[in-house]
């Protein structure tokens, strides 16, 4: 029995998101709710976070993420740039429907100041390619043949499901809060890696009647006791309105003076998104893209007061 890119990219897709939604209790509300009501959790897509600097083995960048999804069907669709925030970004949409589009953001370091530049080096020189020779062969026949046998696909699942966390060291508490000041998106980098930063959840696609937009959706949220994102983006009936929990925290391993401690640190949030109608080509279709004003906010979400 063979398996495509496309089931072994849904394989992943069910692995992150079983690992988000232990990590991110407002996720597993939302998830509940949806079941409760007889709706479902249809994610929108995945965002991820990269500084583009030298991250020793593994690939620097949006290539980190990107390399992966890559072989596994997905296309670039579409480039961004935040330029106040010194970010680049790109979404990666599938081939075939059905699996949520992937959002690639990375911090450009050259723009830091120097003595931040100088201090990522150590955090990040000795981080290892966590793929195995045998999973980046795989990977490679996987881009080539768009399919594997159901062992092969097994080693390569398994291999994928381990890539997406944090592949360096724990890195020192002073780096943590020193880069903190200059860009929180640095420090929530070096201490969350590979994982993803949110999961966004489609209302089109959630099939409960009581809660058919995103405000509804947002209000019910709010009543269940989530912490939710003051403002909505963008304007109803408009091709992309958008909203937002806000980031749990979570216990982090660092370096301190005296070895190694835990910081309180956020890590991620669980978006919602509801799509709007456009013209394309003579006929209607939901909107696909992403709006970089309304983007800007959203990495804002793992900031507080405190960190």
């Amino acid at each position: 029995m063979k398996k495509t890119a496309h089931d072994i990219a849904a394989s992943l897709i069910i692995n992150l998101l079983k690992a988000f939604l232990i990590r991110v209790p407002y996720a597993r509300i939302y998830n509940e709710m949806m079941s409760r009501k007889g709706g479902h959790f249809f994610p929108d897509h995945i965002g991820f976070r990269t500084l583009n600097t030298h991250t020793g083995e593994q690939p620097e960048g949006i290539q980190s993420i990107r390399h992966i999804f890559d072989c596994l069907g997905y296309r670039p669709a579409a480039k961004y740039t935040f330029k106040k925030k010194k970010l680049n970004a790109v979404y990666l949409e599938p081939e075939i429907e059905g699996l949520p589009k992937i959002f690639i953001s990375q911090l450009e370091v050259s723009q830091l100041p120097g003595w931040v530049q100088d201090l990522l080096p150590a955090a990040l020189s000795d981080t290892p390619y966590l793929l195995s020779d045998r999973g980046l062969e795989l990977l490679g026949m996987l881009n080539q043949d768009n399919q594997l046998t159901s062992e092969a696909a097994e080693i390569l699942e398994n291999e994928l499901a381990r890539y997406f966390h944090r592949p360096w060291k724990p890195p020192l508490k002073d780096t943590i809060l020193r880069i903190n000041d200059v860009s929180h998106y640095a420090a929530w980098v070096l201490l969350h890696g590979n994982a993803p930063s949110h999961f966004a959840a489609l209302v089109n696609r959630q099939n409960i009647d009581a809660w058919p937009d995103l405000k509804s959706t947002c209000k019910a949220l709010k009543k269940a006791g989530l912490p939710m994102k003051e403002e909505e983006e963008g304007e109803q009936n408009s091709p992309l309105q958008q909203s937002a929990t806000f980031a749990v925290k979570e216990d982090v391993k660092v370096k301190g003076s005296n070895g190694m401690e835990e910081i309180p640190w956020t890590y991620g949030y669980l978006e919602l998104v509801q799509r709007g109608w456009v013209e394309e080509n003579g006929g209607r279709k939901l909107f696909q893209g992403f709006i970089e004003s309304q983007e800007r906010a959203f990495y804002n979400m793992t900031r507080t007061l405190d960190n």
